[in-house]
């Protein structure tokens, strides 16, 4: 039987690897092409506004505020790809994920993420946050059946 600290860690290892995909894939797409999705930006631009309010200074530089707002990213991400323990709830969390990343900035007085009015970008945004579920999904189902099989070796194959 499973205790809940283990639980705990293998969706925490799960969302992480959804988190890291997503991470992934936006870099690498930003180092391809520069129509990729900006929500870097948007990032930075939430993480600019939520310091001012609070009275803090933001990172003095653009390097400072982008590493800053990427690790708020792949904090965040995990946190919510932790729940992505089934191929299902990974790809409907990974959609609203998507479409939530394409109509809320606005909506939260953040402006629109660069060339968010290419129907391309749209389609990448949507998709990479589908893969950030995916492969937490997967990541999860591993670690559940990796954990089934040690158990069935201990106690000798029943």
């Amino acid at each position: 039987m499973l205790n809940s600290g283990t639980r705990f860690n293998d969706s925490l290892v799960s969302g992480v690897a959804g988190a890291v995909a997503l991470t992934a894939v936006h870099q690498a797409a930003r180092a391809v092409t520069d129509s990729a999705p900006r929500m870097d930006v948007v990032g930075m631009r939430a993480l600019a506004r939520g310091a001012d309010a609070a009275g803090r200074h933001t990172p003095a530089t653009h390097r400072g505020l982008y590493g800053a707002t990427l690790a708020g990213d792949l904090i965040c991400n995990s946190a919510y790809y932790s729940l992505a323990t089934t191929y299902t709830r990974g790809t409907l969390m990974g959609l609203a994920a998507g479409i939530g990343a394409l109509v809320l900035p606005e909506r939260l007085g953040l402006g629109t993420p660069p060339k968010s009015e290419l129907l391309s970008n749209q389609v990448m945004t949507v998709a990479w946050y589908v893969v950030g579920g995916l492969a937490a999904a997967c990541t999860s189902i591993w670690l559940a059946n990796r954990r089934a099989e040690a158990t069935r070796e201990f106690v000798g194959g029943y």
